[in-house]
Order: C-alpha cells, then sequence, then structure tokens
C-alpha cells in the first residue's frame, strides 16, 4: 500500500554553499625534557595546554632550560608572546633516565634541607627517620624540600641529616629517544612519532615543530621536516631548527655548517646564533616560533604576514659560551642571502631578520623559499583538507561540483579582500578531469593562488632636478 499523507510537511536540504574552516596557524608541537617527575607529568604522550598555569601544571618547571628545554618553551610562549595552545611532549622517564645519589649528609636551615630538584621524591631515604611520621616532602621552586615534622624523632638541635635519593637524569636522553618511533611490543609510538597523534587527540593542526636544543644534530632535523612535510599523511607545516653555535661561532661559517648537515628543505626555517633576555638564554627557533605565533594573530589566524623585522623579546644575541653576537646589516643580509634567519639589531631595537627558509638559495620558487608564501599555501590546502573532507564519499554529482567550485571560490575572494592573497581562484577543468577518472570518483581541483611577497627591498631614487633652481630664484 503506498504511503498515505493528509496535511502540511516540510524537508530540508544541505546547504549548497559549505562555510570554510580555517586551520589553526603558529600551533607549536615541542618534543624534549621538562620535570615532570615534580608534578606526575606524563612521558611520551602529547599534551596540549592553553596557558602558563596548565603547562607548568602538565609538565612541572625549572629555569635549568639546558636540563628542561621544554621550559623554554613554556616561557617564551606564555610569558613573552603570549601564543596558545602549544602542544608538548616530555621524553624524560624518571624510571629509566635517573642515577643514583650517593648518601651524604645535608644541612637543616630554619627546619628544612634542601634537595635537588632532580631529587626523585619517593627514593628518598633518611638514615634512622622516616617519611610522614619524622619530615615531609614537597617540590617548591628549584629545590625538593624536606621539612621536619614538629612531634616527629628529629631531635631540634640536629644540624645535619644522611640522605641518599636517586635523581632523575635528562643528560641520558638520547637523540633516538627525541626522534623516536613505534614500539611493536608496547604498540605505542614516542618522540616526534607523536606528531600524527595531535589531530586524532585533539583536533588541531600544530603547524611548527620544534625541538629546542636537539634540532642542531641533522638527525633530528632531517625527522623534524620529514614529519612537518606529511603531518597525518595529509596537513603541512614547518620545522624550527637551531645551528649549533659551538660549531659555527661566526656569521660567515654558518652557509657552510648548513651545507654540511644537508639543511636545505623548503620545510626548514634555520636560525642562528642563540639569544638573551636578561640572564635567560633562548634558542632562537623558540622565540621565533612565538613571534610567528603572534604576527598570525594579529593577521587574524593566517600567516599571511612574514615575521620578519618584527620585534623579538631580547637584548642581546650570543654564542653558546655567552660570546655576544653584534651583526650589522650586512652580516645579517649575507645569512638570508643563504636561507639562514638570524636576529638584528639595527632600527627600533632587536628583531627578527629573515624572509627565506632553509631551501634558498639553491631553490628559488617563490611559494617554496619565502616563508610567508610557503605557509600560506600550507595553510590554505589545510584549510581545503578540513573543510571538505565531510565531502568525500558523496555522490560526485555536477551540483557537488559546483558547490565546491563555488564556496572555494567566495572563500579565496573573501581573503583577497582581507588582502591575504593578492589573487585566487579555482577552476575544475576538462583536461585534468577525464572520463576514466570520474568514472573512477577522483575529482580536481585547481587553485591558482598570489600571496603576497614580502617587501623584503625597498628603494628610493634620488636626483637633483635642476628645474626647481630656475623656478625658485628667477624673478
Amino acid at each position: 500500500m503506498p504511503n498515505y499523507y493528509h496535511g502540511v510537511s516540510t524537508r530540508q536540504v544541505d546547504t549548497s554553499l559549505s562555510t570554510p574552516v580555517t586551520a589553526d596557524c603558529g600551533v607549536a608541537f615541542v618534543v624534549g625534557a621538562a620535570p615532570v617527575h615534580t608534578v606526575g607529568g606524563p612521558v611520551n604522550e602529547p599534551v596540549m595546554v592553553q596557558n602558563y598555569a596548565e603547562a607548568v601544571s602538565a609538565m612541572g618547571y625549572s629555569d635549568d632550560w639546558e636540563k628542561y628545554p621544554i621550559c623554554e618553551m613554556i616561557y617564551s610562549q606564555f610569558k613573552l608572546y603570549s601564543v596558545s595552545p602549544v602542544v608538548f611532549v616530555n621524553i624524560l622517564d624518571p624510571t629509566k633516565h635517573k642515577k643514583a645519589v650517593e648518601e651524604k649528609n645535608y644541612p637543616i636551615n630554619d627546619g628544612k634541607v634542601l634537595l635537588p630538584l632532580e631529587a626523585l621524591k619517593d627514593s628518598v631515604r633518611v638514615t634512622t627517620y622516616t617519611v610522614g611520621k619524622d619530615y615531609d616532602l614537597f617540590y617548591e621552586g628549584e629545590n625538593l624540600i624536606l621539612e621536619v615534622l614538629e612531634g616527629g624523632t628529629i631531635p631540634e638541635n640536629t644540624g645535619e641529616l644522611t640522605i641518599s635519593f636517586d635523581a632523575v637524569n635528562p643528560s641520558a636522553i638520547t637523540e633516538n629517544e627525541i626522534i623516536g618511533g613505534f614500539d611493536t611490543n608496547t604498540k605505542k609510538s614516542s618522540g616526534l612519532e607523536l606528531y600524527d597523534s595531535i589531530f586524532p587527540k585533539y583536533g588541531i593542526v600544530a603547524d611548527l615543530v620544534l625541538c629546542p636544543g636537539w634540532s642542531h644534530k641533522s638527525t633530528v632535523a632531517a625527522v623534524m621536516v620529514a614529519k612537518a612535510a606529511s603531518i597525518n599523511g595529509v596537513f603541512e607545516g614547518k620545522a624550527l631548527i637551531d645551528v649549533d653555535t659551538t660549531e659555527a661561532t661566526h656569521y660567515a661559517d654558518v652557509p657552510a655548517w648548513k651545507k654540511a648537515q644537508n639543511i636545505n628543505n623548503k620545510g626548514q626555517i634555520l636560525c642562528w646564533p642563540l639569544v638573551k633576555l636578561g640572564d635567560r638564554v633562548f634558542h632562537l627557533s623558540v622565540q621565533m616560533a612565538g613571534r610567528m605565533g603572534q604576527t598570525d594573530s594579529d593577521n587574524g589566524g593566517c600567516p599571511a604576514e612574514s615575521p620578519s623585522n618584527k620585534l623579538l623579546q631580547i637584548d642581546s644575541a650570543v654564542l653558546a659560551d655567552g660570546t655576544e653576537i653584534l651583526l650589522d646589516l650586512q652580516n645579517a643580509n649575507y645569512l638570508n642571502s643563504n636561507g639562514i634567519v638570524t636576529a638584528l639589531n639595527f632600527i627600533g631595537g632587536y628583531v627578527l631578520w629573515g624572509n627565506e627558509t632553509a631551501c634558498y638559495p639553491a631553490d628559488t620558487d617563490v611559494k617554496n623559499y619565502f616563508t610567508c608564501v610557503s605557509r600560506m599555501f600550507g595553510w590554505v590546502a589545510n584549510s581545503l583538507i578540513l573543510t571538505y573532507w565531510s565531502k568525500v564519499d558523496k555522490k560526485m554529482t555536477r551540483r557537488l561540483i559546483d558547490s565546491i567550485v563555488d564556496s572555494v571560490n567566495i572563500w579565496l575572494n573573501g581573503l583577497v579582500n582581507e588582502e591575504k592573497l593578492l589573487g585566487g581562484r579555482v577552476e575544475f577543468r576538462e583536461d585534468e578531469n577525464s572520463t576514466v577518472a570520474l568514472m573512477a570518483g577522483k575529482a580536481v581541483f585547481h587553485i591558482f593562488m598570489t600571496p603576497p611577497s614580502p617587501m623584503k627591498e625597498c628603494e628610493f631614487v634620488l636626483e637633483y632636478d635642476v628645474d626647481y633652481v630656475s623656478a625658485a630664484l628667477t624673478a
């Protein structure tokens, strides 16, 4: 019996135009060591944080950035640049990267004993005394504090205690652990291999990858760019890499170091030297990540503008041994001409200086070597994937194809109106969509786009005009 209906009904159909989903931009993925033993934090697990308090709660904090480079990133991103979110992966495993500290006497001052931050609280043993009864332990600042408890059996006139403990040993971490991989026994990934787990876990595209204190190693740098070039097999990012300032101590030596390390990919941005604010020394890659994120944010979450010639939060540039580096414009431009970003104090304070990725000057394709242009191509690609993923496996009809073309053109026109693109359009071209390909379910949409290049050279031509003499002085 046919369906019988008597009355008024309605139904809804899908909107023919898709609302664009904008990809994340300037989101950093950072691999390194953090003092997680002080907060019970995770090991080899991506953790997304939105602010300083969340980061310290999840990773712990110490000013000893040489041991704990993740803390350098926490300070820079949240204290100096106010950029969020950030995704961290801590490699330091307190159950693995540790060493025994021999028993010795420690002085008591005001009822407290100061032990190093590296001390593992659960391993502390005090000769003849019991934790929880005679003393308590807690982390504070740069120390593990042993506090003598009232009512315990430790005499008031005791001047020192005999203590032994195990301590975490960040120096035991190897570059292979930073690189990580997939363990077939535990079925778990580690290190940089966890890059691909960020989007499934948090739904964000972290387009900047950093390994401060490790990226100067050629093997780490190679894996960084390999992961950034194909995040989850579809998204694209950049690897921010530092030059080893113990090897390249003069600006003229940096291009040779770059060549020797085989750093020449459009997905790599190479930085030299280190930078300093007060007594704090930063990897330039760390400050660059903050500067890029802030610039992207100022442009509505879009990487259309170069971070070059914008202020850094520093007051000097240095080598690893503390030697101050003073670059003039010619020195800095020499580095730029070899695909190296630096810090320049020329007019208006210290700024990031350099628009080129590490592929320059070997690769002179503008969409590859200009950082902001290359990032725009990646950002547009990432946004298209996020927006039109829901269209996969829909019925491939003319209406579907036209709706994609129309909505992409509307979005690109919006970017042009906002001056994030000089021009852009999408075409569904007959020569790129053969009957056989269409039968196989493959549709190709050809996008033409031109991001604005940075005005890296501004020339004023001055000429003496004699006509002004006669005009001014003739009676």
